[in-house]
């Protein structure tokens, strides 16, 4: 039970990790509330992601 919880994980800070990346790279500044909706797309996608990968693998 733990295993898939940490693949979604995993597969999630992932997701994260590259998306904020390829943001830093695009733009140089941001104001707060940019910031906070790019955190919030960030997590949200990389959720979903993980959860697609992890019902296609089953």
């Amino acid at each position: 039970m733990l295993k898939p919880t940490l693949i979604t994980s995993v597969l999630t800070g992932t997701f994260c990790a590259v998306f904020a990346t390829v943001i830093d790279y695009v733009t140089d500044a941001l104001t707060m509330s940019a910031v906070i909706g790019l955190a919030f797309c960030s997590g949200f996608l990389g959720s979903l992601v993980a959860q697609l990968v992890q019902r296609t693998r089953k």
